[in-house]
């Protein structure tokens, strides 16, 4: 014990001098003036946490490996299998009946929440289950969106007239930048992917003729429900608002609600689709290509086809959470669509666990939820991100919930013949 105190002293120490420059020096201007101030609390605080969480590792990590224990316990499988559906169907009631009783603020947060789950459960396919690091996801989600923009606003169509034109436009975008990867792996693949982002996003921005450049698109429609507006007025001669068509005052949170179970609903169509095709045998050929490619050739699959297979879905999947959020926000640019955004969603996964979609779900509730809820902390809001990043990596690399994979283990007794 008194070795890991001092050990945890001496990082606390270091760890002080580190953040000072961050959070122990303010630059304060008052008019020509430009000073520096002090205050010592926020060092106080990070040295408090970084000697607590070093003190601490050795009993984590005896925690970590007694759940390990436990999870190899048998468990009762058919039990599990009786009641998941049970379960399953109680938590979507729940979070269809929520917003009904939750204020507006809470019920916008979610809808944002689900956006970042859509997101990463469809990175997790070409991340977790292809082993494809791609650094540039953010690229398709910018297709989706200004593909709903560009369409509605010069054809005239629906939100959901232009969902599966938009999924179908970040699917061919996903394999267009699959074919010039196709030899490339590890950090060769992240680079060419990060430099593919950053173009998109470089067009969007110089196209002023097609995208707005930087002022970017506005005005765009939101989902309607069988044709009907949640707006106050129809925006269309002749056309009908939901409040008139039931009789019912006008109130901005339906629209709010509307949106978020648009957003549930979409979530869960993505999960239906993953959990089918990881059943189906591309499923089982990705599992098989993160694992070894060479032995996935070896077993006469064909890697360049199981590669584009992974970018296109994960592109469309963007795609699909791409034209939600510009019927969401109603306006883009394309400082909605910058690295940060491939960045938050590569956390989700890897916080989450690769190849886990329940760990991606927790995971980007949590980095998307509760930095809007705990808004006193804002300003340290990416120190907060990359401490949870390093302390991850360091007690529990696999993930909160990393996936459970199949395993065949010997008897006892055969082991024992052995």
């Amino acid at each position: 014990m008194p070795k890991h105190f001092s050990e945890a002293v001496w990082v606390a120490l270091l760890a002080g001098l580190l953040t000072v420059p961050i959070l122990g020096i303010q630059i304060q201007v008052e008019g020509i003036n430009v000073s520096l101030i002090g205050s010592p609390l926020p060092v106080l605080l990070a040295m408090a946490a970084v000697f607590v969480a070093r003190l601490l590792q050795a009993p984590l990590k005896a925690v970590s490996g007694l759940a390990h224990i436990i999870q190899r316990l048998p468990r009762p499988v058919h039990w599990s299998k009786a009641y998941r559906p049970i379960l399953l169907g109680l938590v979507i009631v729940a979070a269809v009946i929520w917003p009904f009783t939750a204020s507006r603020g809470s019920v916008d947060i979610a809808t944002l929440a689900l956006i970042y789950v859509m997101l990463g459960l469809g990175l997790n396919v070409v991340v977790g289950f292809a082993g494809l690091l791609d650094l540039g996801y953010v690229a398709f989600y910018a297709v989706g969106a200004y593909g709903y923009a560009l369409l509605s606003m010069h054809l005239g169509l629906s939100f959901w007239e232009c969902l599966p034109l938009c999924v179908i436009m970040a699917a061919i975008t996903g394999c267009l930048l699959g074919f010039p990867v196709l030899r490339l792996r590890g950090d060769y693949l992240a680079i060419v992917t990060l430099g593919f982002g950053e173009i998109i996003r470089l067009l969007l921005n110089n196209l002023d003729d097609l995208t707005g450049g930087p002022d970017g698109i506005g005005n765009i429609p939101k989902p309607t429900l069988f044709g009907l507006e949640f707006a106050r007025r129809p925006s269309t001669e002749g056309g009908t608002t939901f409040h008139q068509f039931f009789g019912l005052d006008y109130s901005g949170a339906d629209t709010i609600i509307f949106l978020y179970l648009v957003a549930l609903a979409m979530t869960l169509l993505i999960l239906y689709v993953i959990n089918r095709l990881i059943r189906m045998p591309v499923g089982r050929a990705w599992e098989a290509l993160r694992e070894d490619e060479i032995a996935c050739r070896s077993l006469g699959l064909n890697p360049t086809t199981i590669k584009l297979s992974a970018f296109g879905f994960g592109a469309s999947t963007a795609g699909f959470a791409g034209a939600f959020f510009a019927a969401r926000q109603g306006f883009i640019n394309p400082e909605s669509f910058t690295f940060i955004e491939s960045a938050i969603v590569l956390a989700i996964v890897v916080l989450g666990g690769m190849g886990s979609q329940i760990g991606v779900i927790l995971a980007a509730v949590a980095l998307t939820a509760l930095p809007e809820v705990a808004r006193q902390f804002a300003e340290y809001r990416m120190l907060i991100f990359g401490l949870v990043l390093v302390l991850m990596m360091i007690w529990r690399p696999q993930g909160l919930l990393p996936a459970t994979r199949p395993r065949l283990e010997l008897p006892a007794r055969a082991e024992a013949l052995r």
